[in-house]
């Protein structure tokens, strides 16, 4: 009889068995097995709010195909993900298998390599029931609330709706963002710049003081031109130089906020894009010469920890590929945050020599770009600080005083390697010529600038993860779900990396701060996880924690029910400069089954509608016509000429900016893909893409 182990995933099985050989069969449950029941609330709320889980019906011939398999083996181990959710699924299987809850028989595997399989394999624990009821609290709350509200927002605004504890804050941060933006009035002011010449080189000097050190402020074009008069012809004169040294210190490696953040500026990912890939790494990938190997360790973490002997391992590379003088004198820790869990590692490369370059021919381009991120950021985290001689110059010019800052690099240190998506507006500073208090640079050109305060910037994915983070609003394992479901539901739109919200969005956002200020509080969804850590850490009880919080929400929505009896929340349609050709009116924008299209407002006395087309790059290669973006029937997109139905000519695959190299006409892009739709031509190239998988399989 052989051992057990039941994963998760069936990638990660594959190479699970790899290291534990011919005595285990490794398994995998894909994910849940059983859950609440989807058509009804499945919560006894008058039972302590006992769960009534159900087997998944998809599941049915998986379940009966483990329990034939833990019935003819000695031992089972449940080796779930080390989180959570992987903690509750290894305690339904343990249920579906009748496997004793207080065996040794939970494993955990934080990095899916030989040493890390078997070093969980040796250290097998009971299920952690505290953590097991966390998970339980967490998806009771969210049942409770999804299940009652969402019925009243179908019913009082509009069918499909849901409401969410997480993701009703997440939206609510959008929406009064977007509130701040609107009610935002700028103030103008300007700025006097000089461009200075000494040896040769120019330089900029910024004007921002009197010369008695007075801050000054230049708030509309006269006083800007008045002070342009009163210093025309006068010297530059250099009156101090500052020199001095900065350090730049680097960023910890990654948890799964930061290489969320990060993956969408530096890669633009989205937080959905960046955890598949990332669960792709961790559980394995074909390395050439290796078989399937996993790469990282695993990436649903709020921890800065890395293990010691991965630190000794990354050091020996460093000193080895760059130098005795890239390792500091003395290890590098990073603080944790208070509310950390510290259930895991920072997110880092299994194995250091495994570097990006040397494995990329077995890797997609999006696996290279990421696997690359949080190698070079693990590498850099380690390494020495980087150095900068600075200078501050002051140069008086008549009664004001100018200022010139500027910076080289004395060292590079951890930038050889690495520098933070949010550091690079720092490296373009000025390089300035030598300069020494009596010199009288030459002047270039001296310009009044006109500049209006800014309003405050609508969230990226990156800004509203980095809010959610240190709001203490949902866990590492719930940003990438709250971003798709508010986009999904409509409640949101992204404009280039911008979320904005909908009127759908504030609407919906605007009934639940009237009638559930409490779902939509930032504090007190913060707290609610903090009550959920205690119960993890085994402080709090799960039922009473739920019976607190369910006592108040059932008399605040009956009071809404109450309120809004007989009401229907009317949600404002989007004007937009479309003219209906059969009336006249302004057409709106509505959403339908296959998305949103163009309708009259006249409705039901005009019911006129058409699709929304969004002009493309490239032209027609039948006539040379504007390429435009429609929507089918069924809702598929393809890509027409303007001048239609007289030009038939239609695409599915996307056109482009490129011109074909051998007639000239647009490029058109299919997966894997760049061709040419000029009849006869034939033209067509494989992307680098498509090149890489090929050469790899």
């Amino acid at each position: 009889m052989s051992k057990l182990v039941i994963l998760e995933s069936p990638s990660k099985a594959k190479t699970v068995q790899k290291y534990l050989g011919n005595d285990y069969r490794v398994m995998a449950c894909k994910g849940h097995v059983r859950d609440l029941p989807k058509s009804t609330l499945g919560i006894d709320i008058n039972k302590s709010f006992a769960p009534k889980y159900v087997n998944m019906a998809d599941k049915k011939e998986l379940i009966s195909t483990l329990k034939k398999a833990a019935a003819s083996s000695e031992q089972v181990y449940l080796a779930t993900d080390p989180d959570r959710e992987g903690e509750a699924i290894s305690w339904h299987l343990a249920t579906l298998l009748d496997l004793d809850i207080k065996d040794k028989n939970r494993v955990s595997f934080h990095e899916i390599t030989k040493k890390g399989v078997i070093k969980g394999m040796e250290n097998p624990t009971e299920i952690n029931m505290d953590v097991v009821d966390a998970q339980q609290a967490r998806r009771v709350l969210d049942r409770l609330v999804g299940y009652k509200l969402s019925p009243l927002l179908w019913k009082k605004v509009k069918k499909g709706l849901s409401a969410g504890r997480v993701q009703s804050v997440a939206l609510r941060l959008i929406v009064d963002r977007e509130k701040e933006i609107r009610a935002f009035v700028p103030e103008e002011f300007w700025s006097i710049d000089a461009k200075l010449q000494k040896d040769r080189k120019t330089f900029d000097a910024k004007l921002v003081a009197t010369i008695d050190g007075k801050k000054y402020e230049i708030k509309n074009g006269e006083e800007a031109a008045t002070v342009l008069s009163s210093i025309e012809g006068l010297p530059f004169v250099v009156t101090n130089v500052k020199k001095g040294v900065k350090t730049r210190q680097p960023a910890p490696p990654f948890n799964t906020s930061t290489l969320q953040q990060e993956a969408s500026r530096k890669l633009n990912f989205t937080a959905s894009r960046t955890m598949r890939v990332a669960q792709q790494l961790y559980e394995g990938i074909d390395v050439a010469g290796m078989g399937s190997t996993g790469l990282i360790t695993y990436m649903r973490t709020d921890s800065l920890r890395i293990s010691e002997d991965a630190r000794a391992a990354a050091n020996e590379f460093i000193k080895t590929t760059y130098g005795d003088k890239y390792l500091p004198e003395k290890p590098r820790y990073f603080k944790q945050k208070s509310s950390a869990q510290d259930a895991h590692e920072a997110v880092r490369p299994a194995i250091v020599t495994l570097t990006p370059d040397s494995i990329q021919s077995s890797l997609t381009a999006e696996q290279y770009k990421l696997y690359k991120l949080i190698w070079d950021r693990f590498m850099a985290s380690l390494m020495s600080a980087a150095t900068l001689d600075t200078v501050n110059v002051d140069i008086a010019c008549g009664d004001y005083l100018f200022k010139s800052t500027g910076s080289t690099v004395k060292f590079d240190g951890f930038t050889r390697l690495y520098t933070e998506g949010k550091d690079e507006d720092e490296e373009q500073e000025n390089i300035l010529p030598a300069l020494s208090v009596g010199d009288e640079p030459k002047l270039k050109s001296l310009d009044k600038n006109q500049h209006f305060t800014q309003p405050p910037m609508r969230y990226s994915e990156a800004t509203l993860i980095k809010a959610l983070e240190e709001n203490g609003i949902g866990r590492p394992a719930t940003y990438a779900p709250i971003l798709t479901n508010i986009q999904n539901r409509e409640y949101i739109e992204k404009e280039k990396k911008s979320l904005k919200p909908t009127p759908l969005g504030e609407t919906v956002t605007e009934l639940m701060l009237e009638h559930f200020k409490k779902i939509v509080d930032v504090k007190f969804t913060a707290n609610m996880e903090t009550n959920l850590d205690k119960i993890e850490a085994g402080e709090k009880n799960w039922v009473d924690t739920i019976d607190d919080f369910y006592k108040d929400f059932e008399v605040t929505l009956k009071s809404a029910e109450k309120s809004l009896d007989g009401k229907h929340v009317k949600v404002p349609d989007v004007e937009t400069d479309v003219i209906c050709e059969l009336c006249g009116r302004k057409m709106v924008e509505k959403s339908g089954k296959f998305g949103k299209f163009l309708a009259c407002p006249g409705y039901p006395e005009c019911k006129n509608t058409k699709p929304i087309v969004k002009e493309m790059s490239g032209a027609c290669p039948v006539c040379g016509g504007k390429m435009l973006q429609k929507k089918s029937k069924r809702g598929y997109t393809y890509y027409a000429c303007e001048n239609g139905p007289q030009c038939k000519f239609m695409s599915w695959e996307e056109p482009t900016s490129k011109t074909c190299p051998n007639c000239g006409k647009t490029l058109f892009k299919k997966k894997g893909l760049i061709l040419c739709h000029n009849e006869g031509c034939g033209y067509q190239k494989e992307t680098a893409t498509r090149t890489k998988k090929a050469e790899t399989k």
